[in-house]
């Protein structure tokens, strides 16, 4: 008998070791929101903060292993929400509330600019606050204005973008430009002239002397570059 009553009290605490294995865990559920979060949001220019709403798990099913998601149309940016949803043995999703803040630099205006400007030091402020909700392509250093010229006016105080700079002409129509072909060990140079204005970086047709057009690479000294 008493063997019996052995058994029977190893039995409901091994029954009730299995049921606190697969209790939820209002800590588990959070750890594995913010991980999925933290991993979307790599690579974010800034720091990121995450708070998460506290959760209450006590009338879930037991679970014994959760995945995270992002809920469809959600933006892992300000108040939002992260989806966990069981894996076993049950069956169930709960969406975790959090603010999520990314803090970072970003470029503004320092006074009215016109289109066709280029940008000097001076134009321009860094500032820091919350990027999380900044457009794309904001400019997250002055350096990386500096000496571009603005495509369209603006306002003191705007937010600088990458889309609104191009890079300085370092070619013009009609110019007499040196052309260049290097190879390995060896450079070839002629000279030309641009047939239209040209940035760092961007492809130039230039008319030689002997009338043949070539296209080649504006480089930052002002001659052209083809591939050999």
């Amino acid at each position: 008998m008493a063997s019996m009553i052995y058994i029977r009290l190893l039995t409901l605490c091994l029954i009730a070791l299995a049921a606190a294995s697969h209790a939820n865990s209002p800590e588990i559920i959070a750890d594995t929101a913010e991980r999925h979060a933290r991993q979307q949001l790599q690579g974010q220019p800034g720091k990121v903060s995450i708070t998460l709403s506290p959760l209450d798990v006590s009338r879930l099913p037991p679970c014994s292993a959760y995945e995270a998601f992002t809920p469809a149309g959600a933006r892992l940016i300000g108040r939002t929400q992260i989806g966990v949803r069981c894996l076993g043995p049950s069956s169930f999703t709960v969406m975790v509330a959090a603010q999520i803040a990314v803090t970072g630099n970003y470029v503004t205006t320092s006074r009215p600019l016109r289109a066709g400007q280029v940008i000097e030091a001076s134009d321009l402020i860094l500032a820091s606050g919350d990027v999380g909700n900044l457009p794309t392509g904001f400019i997250q250093d002055v350096n990386g204005a500096v000496g571009k010229t603005l495509r369209n006016s603006l306002s003191g105080g705007q937010i600088l973008r990458s889309d609104q700079l191009t890079a300085p002409m370092v070619i013009r129509q009609g110019q007499t430009v040196k052309v260049l072909s290097v190879g390995s060990g060896f450079a070839v140079s002629a000279e030309g002239k641009a047939m239209a204005n040209a940035a760092l970086g961007q492809l130039v047709q230039v008319r030689m002397a002997s009338g043949q057009t070539i296209t080649g690479t504006a480089r930052a000294d002002g001659s052209v570059e083809i591939p050999f």
